[in-house]
């Protein structure tokens, strides 16, 4: 599991290559949801494959469009601090 903090960079370079998100539409803006940058549902059920897979990390899908991807960031981050303090 990568140790590095998640970034919205990150967050974008997975939306790119696991959920079909042209490059061109790539953001740093973490107000963005998904329907910002014309994704649906099925890509952040992608997503959400990905960052259990990579990172062991549950995003909750109460609410898929509705996360902004600073919100994404921070579940992330906050789920592996959890984790390598429960390693530790």
């Amino acid at each position: 599991m990568p140790t590095e903090k998640f970034s919205i960079d990150d967050l974008m370079t997975l939306l790119v290559t696991k959920a079909g998100l042209p490059p061109q539409a790539r953001t740093e803006n973490p107000q963005w949801t998904f329907a910002d940058i014309g994704l649906d549902s099925l890509a952040f059920l992608q997503l959400q494959a990905e960052l259990q897979s990579l990172y062991r990390v549950e995003l909750p899908s109460d609410k898929p469009l509705a996360y902004t991807f600073g919100q994404i960031v921070s579940h992330v981050n906050e789920s592996l601090a959890r984790e390598q303090e429960r390693v530790a």
